[in-house]
């Protein structure tokens, strides 16, 4: 893969060509290449993401109370959003990847694929400042920010409520199994209200697998 080639990318995926492009060098670079990895980039991204859409929702719903906001938040900003952007851009091809995490997968993996484009933010804010990364999100956040009309109800908030409204013992929710290579987990967790009922779910993340078990169980007692 040239230089060309990945600055050609980057332009067009992020709406401005890099000046350093070491920077975008390590956000796609995965923990098994090398150690000047991803990470601290995406913890940055992490941050300048968040920003970013707090700020958009408090522009776009200024009736909205700070309850129903951050429940668009944190809809919005989840590793399989994120690993959603990142597909939608086309990330896979210029991932640097050890062997082992391309055998295992690694390239298709919503945890690599969600870090790698918060990392990705990290650098253009880095790079570029606040501006061309508020820029860029808004561009690709765009129909994942205007896909509820209503502020979608978390899973495990609306179990709990479910719960407290019934008179029942709150949510418990246990991890019973971890599988799969580092890069790639994959939680099982299983979520009960007493002995009155139980669903079990799996996710590539405990809170993934927490909100799937809960949604499962919310269906199950026809909330």
């Amino acid at each position: 893969m040239t230089d060309g080639g990945i600055t050609a990318w980057l332009a067009d995926s992020l709406g401005a060509a890099p000046t350093d492009l070491a920077l975008y060098h390590r956000a796609l670079t995965h923990g098994s290449q090398a150690a000047a990895n991803y990470e601290r980039l995406e913890f940055l991204g992490d941050r300048v993401l968040g920003l970013v859409i707090a700020e958009w929702l408090f522009d776009l719903f200024p009736g909205e109370p700070e309850g129903a906001m951050s429940k668009r938040l944190n809809a919005i900003v989840t590793g399989a959003v994120c690993a959603s952007v990142a597909r939608t851009i086309g990330v896979q091809p210029y991932l640097k990847l050890g062997k082992q995490a391309r055998d295992d997968g690694a390239s298709d993996s919503d945890n690599v694929l969600g870090d790698v484009m918060e990392a990705l933010i990290g650098a253009l804010y880095l790079d570029h400042g606040l501006v061309p990364a508020r820029k860029a999100i808004r561009r690709l956040w765009a129909t994942h920010i205007s896909s509820h009309a209503v502020a979608p109800q978390h899973p495990k908030s609306a179990l709990q409520e479910w719960a407290a409204a019934h008179n029942r013992r709150p949510p418990d929710y246990a991890v019973i199994d971890r599988s799969g290579p580092q890069h790639a987990p994959v939680f099982t967790v299983r979520v009960t209200i007493g002995s009155l009922a139980e669903a079990m779910a799996t996710g590539t993340s405990k809170q993934e697998a927490e909100t799937a078990a809960a949604a499962a169980l919310l269906e199950q007692l026809g909330s």
